[in-house]
């Protein structure tokens, strides 16, 4: 029978998950790292997936498919809520502090709410003088991150290499405090920062931008990217860099 059932460009898809989380009735999967359709069957056309998508990966059409099929969805869906509920299950379902909403989570939307943040955690950080994480939201990966996460908004943006993390000792107390957190690595990762970052500028009240960079040649890649996301937001917001040696010493802030 011909009917609406949704497309997805897997070019496009940047295997953030989020229509994963969004389909009611289970019919997306992340396959080799790319949200997929598992069956005909699964998929009602409504299209609930469509605005969750960041990279616009997602489309309805009208084709040749499978009748949509409640009762194989419901114990789809069944079957995943017994399998989650199993020991060793998809840790997203599990109790977790300050764990906000459903889904994988590595592309799981969530902001923390650092205040009273020792308290809580004191049966997991006994020692009240380990220092206290800063991040203040997740996903952190540039890929990863929604355009429209509820976080961006009023924010000052830290858009840090990943090395840097690992070099410099202070990076939370120093750099993220305070700050909504991205990273990336322009030489590993085949994708536009600028394009996607520019988006996130553009589309939200952000406040001012602090580039971490590490100094290797191929980092400076990263301030590239910040400085045309800049020019295509169309937006002047403050922003500086600073860069970071390879035996984690602070060399300079811009």
């Amino acid at each position: 029978m011909k009917r609406t059932i949704i497309e997805i460009d897997r070019d496009k898809c940047n295997g953030c998950g989020l229509c994963v989380d969004a389909c009611h009735e289970g019919a997306l999967a992340m396959v080799d790292g790319k949200a997929m359709l598992v069956s005909d069957s699964y998929c009602d056309g409504l299209g609930h997936c469509l605005p969750q998508c960041p990279v616009d990966a997602i489309h309805l059409i009208e084709r040749e498919a499978q009748a949509y099929d409640e009762e194989l969805v419901q114990e789809r869906m069944k079957e995943k809520e017994n399998k989650q509920k199993a020991p060793g299950g998809c840790p997203s379902v599990q109790a977790k502090t300050l764990h906000i909403g459903g889904g994988c989570p590595s592309a799981q939307v969530k902001t923390i709410l650092r205040e009273g943040f020792p308290a809580k955690m004191a049966q997991l950080q006994p020692n009240p003088a380990t220092a206290q994480s800063e991040l203040r939201s997740w996903p952190i990966q540039i890929q990863l991150v929604p355009v429209n996460a509820p976080y961006f908004d009023g924010a000052h943006l830290l858009i840090a290499a990943d090395c840097t993390a690992f070099a410099y000792a202070n990076i939370h107390e120093e750099f993220m405090k305070g700050k909504i957190t991205l990273i990336g690595c322009p030489k590993l990762d085949a994708a536009n920062y600028a394009e996607k970052l520019g988006a996130i500028l553009a589309q939200n009240d952000i406040q001012s931008v602090t580039v971490l960079r590490m100094e290797v040649p191929c980092c400076g890649g990263i301030v590239h990217a910040v400085q045309e996301a800049l020019k295509l937001s169309g937006k002047t917001i403050p922003w500086g860099y600073a860069i970071v040696t390879t035996d984690g010493a602070l060399a300079q802030r811009v």
